[in-house]
């Protein structure tokens, strides 16, 4: 092998050495500023495990097979249904908003293998709608962004509004407290990373404006005591934050009781 000194070091290869300078993305500039807009909130994390064996298998069965990003949209909205405090938020004079509907936001990765990009997606009213409805509208924004509202913000208003200074910090700062605005952003977040580093795994997202995030971790193979038994079963990693300004611990539990029990359940509101 040839080896080379350079500028007096030792073990430096004859590989040519080069930088490339990037423009940042459209839409990377939002999330950055829905990041910004997350640090006037109190997080507080829980960190949970599901039996997801029999779901899992139910997913797969289905024909065509069901989304697991939109059987967890649907679970965690029914659950945030029954418990419309966990997603509430403060507006302007210090009042508190509770939704009597739950619309989640949603990353759906589009483009070509080369080039794709997460696309922040609103389902809307995802507590009276199915995991077989919700999967077929997410893979329809992946076919074509553009019928989604949010594709086409991004493909019409983005590129200019991120070339404007302060306009995607004003855009979020005024999506935290107006009840109007919050028509556009949702007020529950469903964040999948589990496909990404393959196995189980906790993530823990940093807050934006959304009120309750779930983070969908990495599903594995674990030992698990069942009916008095250790066996094998299949486990989701779940991590669930909440806004502490706005939600207590003791409905913040109770939902997340309901949730584990929505997930575990197969089949639910198919």
């Amino acid at each position: 092998m040839s080896v080379r000194r350079q500028n007096g070091e030792s073990g430096m290869s004859d590989r040519p050495r080069r930088v490339e300078t990037r423009p940042i993305p459209a839409t990377r500039r939002f999330v950055t500023g829905a990041l910004r807009a997350g640090r006037r909130m109190t997080p507080t994390h829980a960190l949970i495990q599901c039996d997801v064996t029999e779901t899992r298998a139910y997913l797969e069965a289905t024909d065509p097979p069901l989304s697991w990003t939109a059987f967890i949209v649907a679970a965690v909205a029914r659950a945030a249904a029954a418990h419309p405090e966990v997603h509430a938020y403060r507006t302007w004079g210090a009042k508190s908003v509770v939704h009597r509907h739950v619309d989640v936001a949603t990353l759906v990765e589009v483009g070509s293998p080369a080039n794709s990009f997460p696309l922040a997606h609103l389902v809307r009213d995802a507590d009276v709608r199915s995991p077989a409805d919700i999967s077929d509208e997410i893979r329809k924004i992946k076919a074509n962004p553009t019928i989604g509202t949010s594709g086409r913000l991004f493909t019409q208003s983005a590129p200019l509004a991120s070339r404007i200074p302060g306009a995607v910090a004003l855009f979020y700062q005024l999506a935290s407290k107006s009840v109007r605005m919050r028509r556009m952003t949702g007020t529950v977040s469903v964040t999948s990373v589990g496909m990404f580093g393959g196995g189980g795994g906790f993530g823990i997202g940093f807050p934006t404006i959304q009120t309750l995030t779930v983070l969908v971790g990495g599903i594995s193979e674990r030992p698990w005591v069942r009916d008095g038994r250790i066996v094998a079963r299949k486990i989701l990693d779940l991590t669930i934050t909440v806004d502490h300004n706005v939600v207590d611990g003791a409905p913040a539990a109770r939902f997340v009781a309901d949730l584990r029990r929505m997930i575990e359940i197969p089949g639910f509101g198919a």
